[in-house]
């Protein structure tokens, strides 16, 4: 049992067992998970309040931003240059939305670049809805590090002690929220908020809804969508799931051209991480933003038949 809770902890204690049967799911990591949204229905037991449902949509947002910016934009694809403590920073912010750590993620999502619907994809909707969307992550396969897609990462203990233990930054997102509301209950009772509440919108109600909106980028931006540039993948855009992943739903775009820092060409194109990171470089705190090829783009763009 004591093994059992460790794995959770530190994720180097899994790896000779996940050489054992790695098509299969890792049951053990699935508890957590179902845990996460279960713990959602006990909004019936903290309720609501505006501060609740403004501290979730502020959980959110920021760490949608870390993941949409930096894990995507930063570590996957090198769209912009930053300095070891910006690096540093996002990464435990993207840690704590509860989708492992830096490391993992910009490996199998630079895996899945390379291998974009095909056989080798990690999580096309070619397989399966569902195994896009969820059960991908959750098979002892990929739970591991594609190491060879990072070794520009792995040269960074920081990002390699956060990778360990991404695990632990949640708990501490989670802790600082319940010890936030049970201070406002005491000090300002008239915010009708408590720990229970904070906690429970704060960080379990946020997660869940930032976890699924990232997921619909590998499942429903590769199925539903407009297709405006010819790639060798399904990769859609699509409008509404820009709104919600900060830009992230111009799919298509992205796969046109993986290596910009923007992903709605157009100006009608949403694109919040964009502008959250173009006022970052302003501050001096990013650099060297890279561009889509205007040619390329000419090049792919797909023409209506006449």
């Amino acid at each position: 049992m004591k093994q059992f809770f460790i794995k959770w902890f530190d994720n180097s204690q899994s790896q000779v067992e996940l050489l054992k049967d790695p098509e299969a799911i890792d049951w053990s990591r699935i508890v957590p998970f179902i845990g996460l949204h279960l713990a959602c229905l006990l909004v019936f037991v903290v309720g609501v309040s505006w501060l609740a449902v403004l501290v979730c949509m502020l959980s959110y947002f920021i760490r949608m931003f870390a993941i949409t910016a930096f894990y995507h934009r930063y570590f996957s694809h090198k769209s912009f240059k930053t300095s070891r403590p910006v690096q540093a920073v996002f990464a435990a912010i993207g840690a704590t939305a509860t989708q492992r750590g830096p490391i993992w993620w910009a490996a199998h999502h630079r895996h899945h670049h390379i291998h974009a619907d095909d056989a080798d994809d990690g999580h096309s909707p070619r397989d399966g809805f569902w195994h896009s969307h969820i059960k991908w992550f959750l098979m002892k396969k990929n739970f591991q590090v594609k190491s060879k897609h990072v070794k520009d990462l792995k040269q960074f203990p920081e990002l390699n002690f956060i990778d360990r233990y991404d695990i632990i930054f949640p708990i501490i997102l989670a802790t600082a929220l319940f010890i936030l509301g049970g201070y406002l209950e005491s000090a300002y009772p008239e915010l009708n908020t408590s720990a229970g509440q904070l906690l429970i919108w704060g960080y379990f109600i946020s997660t869940v809804m930032l976890s699924h909106v990232t997921y619909c980028i590998n499942s429903l931006a590769h199925m539903f969508g407009f297709r405006t540039y010819e790639t060798n993948d399904d990769s859609r855009n699509n409008f509404v799931l820009a709104i919600f992943t900060l830009g992230e739903g111009w799919h298509n775009n992205h796969h046109c051209s993986p290596g910009s820092v923007k992903q709605g060409f157009k100006w009608w194109q949403v694109d919040f991480s964009y502008y959250g990171l173009y006022i970052m470089y302003k501050l001096g705190l990013i650099w060297d933003l890279k561009y889509p090829n205007k040619d390329l783009l000419e090049k792919k763009i797909i023409r209506a038949e006449s």
